[in-house]
C-alpha cells in the first residue's frame, strides 16, 4: 500500500495547477459574474491534454483512470478556476460510453471528450423523483427503427454549452404503456427537435449554470441508445461512481483554496504586533480544517483506486464516504477562512463570500448527505433500509 502518488500524477497536478493559476480565481469570477462561461480555459486545457487524461489511449486520451482526472478536477478547483463540467462531462459520460458504448460510438464521442471540443451533460434528476432513481418518468419506446423520448429533468448543468446530453430514461414495450419500465441511457443532441431547456435562476455566482429539460416526443436513433438495453443498471452505476469521486474533488480543490487564503491573511494580518495566526482561537480551527481535508482527500483517492481497480462495489461505499467528507470539510474551510479575514471575507476583492453558498451545493448534490448516510447505515452497516 502506498500512500505517496506517482511522479506523473504530481508532475500533471503541477501543470494543472501552473494553468490554473495563469488564468486565476479573478478570470473566474468576472466570467461568473457576467453570466458567461471559462470557455478559453476549458478550451485550453483540452488542447493539452488535461480533460481526456482518462479517455482511452486508441480515442486520443491519456489512457489513465479517474484518480488523474479526479487530481486534474482538484488541481483548478485548489486554484480558484473550478468547472463544474468536468465533473459530467470528461468523467461521467465519457467513462460510460468508453466501458458500455457501441464502437460506433466510441468512435463518434471519446476523441472530443480527450481534446475537450466535445461537451456533454448528465441529466438524470426529475421534478417528481428526487433522489429516487426508480420514480424516473422520462420514458423511451422503439418507434420506426429509432426511439421517441419523452419527459422532463431539472438541475441538469451545462446545457447550454453541451453538445448533447447523456438522459437516464426508461424503455417499455411500444404497444404497451403499463408494462415494466427499464432504465437505459440515451445520448440526445441538443439541437434535436423536441429538446428544449430553460435556465433555472440561483443564488449562485458561478460560470456553470443550471437548466431545466423538456423532452417533448424527441425522436433519436436506433443508435442513440448507450450500450444494451438490458444492462442500464451497471452503466448508470458506472457512471454515478465518477460522479461522486469527482464532486469529492472538486469539493476538496475549493477546501484547499480557502484554507490556503485563510492561512495566507492569518500570517500576514497583524494585530498588537503579532500576526493573528498566533493565536490559536483561529490557529486551532485552520489546523483541524487541514486534517479533515488530508482524511477527505484519501478516501477520494481510495474510491478512485478502487474504481480503476473494476471494484464497483467497494467504489460505491468509498465514493460516497469521500464526497461526504469533502463537501462538510469544503463548507468548514470557507467558513473558517471567512472568519479570519473578518469584514474582509466578504468583500468581494478577496474572493470568499461567493464561496459560502457554492460549497453548500456539494451537501446536496450530486447526491445529498442524507442519502450517503442512508448508504452507509443499509449497506456498510447492515442497518435496515429506513426509506
Amino acid at each position: 500500500m502506498n500512500f505517496v502518488e506517482s511522479e506523473e500524477r504530481q508532475a500533471l497536478r503541477k501543470a494543472v495547477a501552473d494553468l490554473g493559476r495563469s488564468y486565476g480565481p479573478e478570470y473566474y469570477r468576472d466570467k461568473a459574474r457576467a453570466g458567461g462561461h471559462t470557455t478559453e480555459l476549458w478550451d485550453e486545457a483540452g488542447r493539452l491534454g488535461y480533460l481526456g487524461v482518462a479517455v482511452p489511449e486508441e480515442y486520443g486520451g491519456g489512457g489513465a483512470g479517474i484518480g488523474d482526472l479526479a487530481a486534474v478536477c482538484e488541481e483548478f478547483c485548489a486554484a480558484g478556476t473550478p468547472m463544474l463540467l468536468m465533473v459530467v462531462s470528461p468523467a461521467i459520460c465519457a467513462m460510460v460510453i468508453a466501458r458500455y458504448g457501441t464502437d460506433e460510438q466510441r468512435r463518434r464521442w471519446l476523441p472530443g471528450f480527450a481534446d475537450g471540443s466535445v461537451r456533454m451533460a448528465f441529466a438524470i434528476t426529475e421534478p417528481d423523483a428526487g433522489s429516487n432513481s426508480h420514480r424516473i418518468t422520462t420514458t423511451a419506446w422503439r418507434e420506426g427503427g429509432g426511439w421517441r423520448l419523452r419527459g422532463r429533468k431539472v438541475f441538469i448543468s451545462g446545457v447550454d454549452e453541451a453538445d448533447a446530453v447523456l438522459v437516464v430514461g426508461r424503455t417499455r414495450d411500444e404497444h404497451s404503456r403499463t408494462g415494466r419500465l427499464k432504465p437505459a441511457l440515451f445520448i440526445v443532441p441538443t439541437d434535436a427537435p423536441g429538446f428544449e431547456y430553460s435556465k433555472i435562476e440561483m443564488d449562485l455566482v458561478a460560470a456553470d449554470h443550471q437548466f431545466g429539460l423538456f423532452l417533448d416526443d424527441v425522436i433519436l436513433p436506433a443508435d442513440a441508445l448507450v450500450g444494451s438495453e438490458d444492462a442500464a443498471i451497471a452503466q448508470l452505476f458506472a457512471g454515478l461512481n465518477p460522479e461522486r469521486i469527482m464532486g469529492a474533488s472538486f469539493s476538496l480543490g475549493v477546501a484547499r483554496y480557502a484554507l490556503d487564503k485563510g492561512v495566507a491573511y492569518a500570517k500576514e494580518r497583524s494585530v498588537w504586533d503579532v500576526p493573528i495566526g498566533a493565536h490559536q482561537g483561529l490557529a486551532h480551527p485552520l489546523a483541524q480544517v487541514k486534517i479533515e481535508l488530508e482524511l477527505a482527500k484519501l478516501m477520494t483517492q481510495k474510491a478512485a483506486a478502487l474504481y480503476d481497480s473494476g471494484d464497483d462495489f467497494g467504489a460505491g461505499e468509498a465514493a460516497n464516504m469521500a464526497k461526504y467528507a469533502a463537501a462538510e470539510v469544503a463548507i468548514r474551510a470557507v467558513d473558517q477562512a471567512v472568519q479570519v479575514h473578518g469584514g474582509n471575507g466578504l468583500a468581494s476583492e478577496y474572493g470568499l463570500g461567493t464561496l459560502l453558498g457554492a460549497v453548500r451545493v456539494g451537501r446536496i448534490a450530486p447526491v445529498s448527505r442524507e442519502m450517503v448516510l442512508n448508504f452507509v447505515a443499509q449497506h456498510s452497516l447492515g442497518l435496515p433500509k429506513s426509506y
